[in-house]
């Protein structure tokens, strides 16, 4: 099957920002014209940082029968990484994407720089067959190296549609959102909220990918509809601290870590609205989401089967050609919902005693004047165990005062040593905590050891 692309009626709004909208019908012009000068490919690695930008090179590729390649940080190492995964590959950008077409001896044979405007070309509708993989995205490495995921239309149809009826109850019946994104576009969950939302469904998407909470509010004041904020802990946390006042808000979507339970229900408090907390991942998508300020529980989508298993958590769904083994260890409860326990790798047993690292984290970040922080296990051993090292940022805490407070929430067994206060942790542009650079904060030099 090909259904024509986008969604939506030709002059409906695709998306905007402060000059204004582009119309469905100017999207799909602007997509047939760069389809037409994309070189002969299989892959194309795709940087636009622009999310307007990332779409039209996303469908122009896919129109050609190419396969966006979407690596988990647009640096120049992870791009080489993966271009070298797939030979013949090339890079597709605007601005300063990557400059990965630095030092070649035929720049053009590996780079496609988008123009500042945009051409046009009238023709048929766009249509891509469901059946072809359209996208490859990498897992993030933040518990090891990324590892590639391809996905096809149709599998992101079925997807969309449900994380679509999932977010429905949040805007008026009849209207379409206006999303707002802080995460980048080559990021699953960005892929899914911001990418196939506005492409599969009649919703608009803001070209912007704002960070700052400024920015956000900026983004935010330009939709014109029901405003959708799909973002992270990272940033919801940011817009909290801050003084900035937002507009009247459809919904918040948060992912790509833990969300706080006390922080989702702030959230709602000032911005008047509810905070819905996805859960997903790279291999998965979306299959489950809460209502994090009052649940503790996650209600799978419709037609979804989890499997809890010794070593994780089996997940089978309709938009999954096969059932999928995460890491994550869950707890079914009768009414079909199910409570994250961790990782299978984050479970921890010391001295007879079992935890979680993720319930570590919790009970760090739960410490008044912690604005960040994470537990996790070092790679080296005493006794036959695995330390357990933590790093946290606070304006007014000193490692004394967040080890006295740990103490009255966790055994003994486990609190962390060493436990390191930092100015800031090293989070991705997606809020996530690769665990190299985790590694890499607390050892101040190869000779210089951690101090206990």
């Amino acid at each position: 099957m090909a259904s024509p692309l986008p969604a939506g009626g030709a002059g409906d709004a695709f998306a905007f920002d402060a000059a204004g909208t582009v119309a469905r019908a100017t999207f799909a012009s602007q997509v047939r014209a760069l389809a037409a000068r994309l070189p002969e490919a299989g892959h194309a690695v795709n940087l636009c940082e622009d999310r307007y930008r990332f779409l039209v090179a996303f469908c122009a590729a896919a129109v050609r029968g190419q396969v966006n390649l979407l690596p988990p940080t647009r640096t120049r190492a992870a791009i080489d990484e993966v271009r070298a995964q797939y030979p013949g590959s090339y890079c597709i950008g605007d601005g300063e994407a990557c400059g990965c077409d630095a030092a070649l001896a035929d720049p053009a044979a590996h780079f496609v720089h988008l123009p500042d405007v945009l051409p046009a070309l009238d023709g048929a509708p766009l249509r891509i067959d469901d059946a072809a993989v359209v996208a490859i995205g990498f897992t993030s490495g933040s518990t090891g190296a990324p590892k590639p995921n391809a996905k096809t239309l149709g599998s992101f149809r079925t997807s969309t549609a449900q994380n679509f009826a999932a977010l429905a109850g949040l805007w008026p019946d009849g209207a379409m959102p206006q999303v707002v994104a802080t995460v980048p576009p080559q990021h699953m969950y960005g892929v899914e909220l911001s990418v196939m939302l506005p492409l599969l469904t009649g919703a608009a998407v803001h070209r912007d990918r704002p960070f700052f909470p400024g920015d956000i509010a900026r983004a935010l004041h330009e939709a014109d509809g029901a405003r959708l904020l799909v973002t992270t802990p990272v940033h919801l946390r940011a817009l909290l601290a801050s003084d900035i006042a937002l507009p009247p808000l459809a919904g918040i979507v948060s992912a790509t870590a833990p969300l706080p339970q006390a922080l989702a229900a702030e959230a709602e408090a000032r911005f008047g609205c509810e905070v819905r907390e996805t859960f997903g991942s790279t291999e998965t998508c979306i299959f489950a989401s809460r209502r994090t300020a009052r649940d503790e529980a996650w209600t799978p989508f419709p037609g979804v089967q989890l499997q809890p298993r010794p070593d994780g958590t089996r997940v089978g769904a309709a938009h999954l050609a096969q059932p999928v083994l995460l890491a994550d260890v869950v707890e079914m409860l009768d009414d079909g919902r199910f409570v994250l326990r961790g990782r299978q790798a984050d479970l921890l047993e010391i001295a007879g005693k079992r935890g979680s690292l993720a319930e570590l984290t919790r009970r760090l970040l739960e410490i008044p004047g912690v604005r960040d922080g994470a537990v996790f296990q070092l790679d080296d051993e005493a006794a036959g165990v695995r330390r357990i090292a933590a790093a946290y940022a606070s304006d007014t805490l000193d490692e004394a005062a967040v080890r006295e407070a740990l103490r009255r929430s966790v055994d003994p067994v486990f609190l962390p040593r060493p436990l390191r206060r930092v100015a800031s942790l090293p989070r991705n542009e997606t809020g996530k905590l690769p665990r190299e650079a985790l590694l890499r904060l607390l050892q101040r030099s190869e000779n210089e050891p951690i101090a206990r």
